[in-house]
């Protein structure tokens, strides 16, 4: 997988591309980079200044969280279900 650029470099091939003094592809080409990549670079900018709809990085991190603490918060109740109904089961049996 190639390195990430930094955001300023994402961010000055955004405003390079929005000029559009050359087509999106020369710039992407003189930069390094792939057509498809400077696009995907843009419509985030759009998103993130609120031009396009959809989520932003901030809102992107967020949800990756919430689903990190939800998929833990049900295999703990998991956990405990089958130790409650393993010391309900305990407590029943005569010894």
């Amino acid at each position: 997988m190639p390195r990430p650029h930094p955001p300023e470099f994402r961010q000055r091939a955004v405003e390079l591309a929005r000029l559009r003094e050359k087509p999106v592809a020369q710039i992407a080409a003189d930069l390094g980079i792939s057509d498809s990549c400077l696009r995907g670079w843009m419509r985030q900018a759009d998103v993130e200044e609120g031009r396009r709809i959809g989520l932003s990085g901030d809102e992107r991190d967020e949800l990756a969280e919430l689903r990190r603490e939800l998929r833990v918060t049900k295999m703990e109740n998991e956990i405990l279900k089958r130790a409650a109904a393993y010391f309900a089961r305990e407590n029943v049996l005569p010894k």
